[in-house]
């Protein structure tokens, strides 16, 4: 990839929408409230925060021991439980993302907070995957010597992936830190930009594409890891698609340049995750497929 290429690519702001009237509405409510009032529902914003980025690290530490080495074997093992534990954490964590249903549960909730009720809903989903899976036998396959050092070692740096690909977008965004930060020292939230850089000059995914490695890379696949490997691969690969479709809706014609000069994964030509086709001619103009679906979409 050349440098003119990389000058080339947009940078992207995302803009997170405004508050809506009655978001304001409440603003100004609270201000007129008794300031016992005040300072007891301050009180609570502060504790729920410190509770939410507590459940977060909480969460973090016992999802890399239960990914690393799996549910302990259990005589007591079942396909269906394991199935429902997998599908309660995906289906959430894609519908609470949704701009629809962001929308009304914002009527709900403030603003400042949807990013810790969003870091909680995800935190109790995960906790149950890893408190009440069950491990099914047969061993699929069990590493051991230069093969399971090596695998470790990528399991490893998937970690440090995950987290350098966090870094670039913002992770306290996805804790929920910094609009409860901005709340806390009674500072309004900045626009979140999203600009490609680092490895998202490489792939549109990197945060899905290292929690790939976190799911797949283990020395010791039995059947129910192996399980719960192939319903989040799905999950991550549809999540992918509704992220971008979620980041068209916000950013537009932006987005759809920056996506159609990088993939979403390394090495696919073709698909919803590959570049995506110009939508421009040769010529300048509007291709006829982009022309197409606009109608279809009007």
């Amino acid at each position: 990839m050349d440098a003119s290429s990389r000058r080339s690519r947009p940078r992207l702001t995302l803009i997170e929408q405004p508050l809506t009237s009655r978001n304001e509405h409440r603003v100004r409510m609270a201000t007129n409230r008794p300031p016992a009032m005040q300072i007891a529902r301050r009180a609570g914003g502060i504790l729920a925060g410190c509770l939410t980025q507590a459940l977060f690290l909480f969460t973090v530490w016992h999802l890399f021991w239960f990914l690393k080495d799996g549910a302990q074997s259990s005589t007591r093992g079942s396909i269906f439980l394991d199935v429902v534990l997998a599908l309660q954490f995906v289906v959430p964590h894609s519908v609470l993302l949704l701009p629809a249903v962001k929308k009304r549960l914002l009527l709900l909730i403030p603003a400042a907070f949807y990013g810790s009720f969003y870091c909680v809903v995800t935190c109790l989903s995960l906790l149950a995957v890893i408190f009440f899976w069950r491990a099914c036998e047969p061993t699929l396959w069990q590493l051991g010597g230069a093969a399971k050092a090596a695998v470790q070692a990528g399991f490893a740096l998937s970690w440090l992936a995950l987290f350098y690909s966090l870094s670039l977008t913002g992770l306290g965004y996805q804790s929920g830190l910094s609009p409860w930060l901005a709340w806390l020292r009674r500072q309004t939230l900045p626009a979140r930009a999203f600009r490609p850089r680092g490895a998202y000059h490489y792939l549109r995914h990197p945060v899905y594409m290292s929690f790939l490695g976190l799911i797949w890379l283990t020395p010791r696949m039995s059947f129910d890891h192996l399980l719960l490997t192939g319903i989040w691969t799905i999950y991550i690969l549809v999540g992918s698609v509704l992220k971008d479709r979620r980041l068209l809706h916000y950013l537009g014609s932006d987005y759809r340049q920056y996506a159609e000069s990088v993939a979403g994964y390394p090495f696919l030509r073709f698909g919803p995750l590959a570049r995506w086709p110009s939508a421009r001619g040769t010529d300048g103009r509007p291709s006829k497929s982009h022309v197409s679906k606009s109608r279809r979409a009007a």
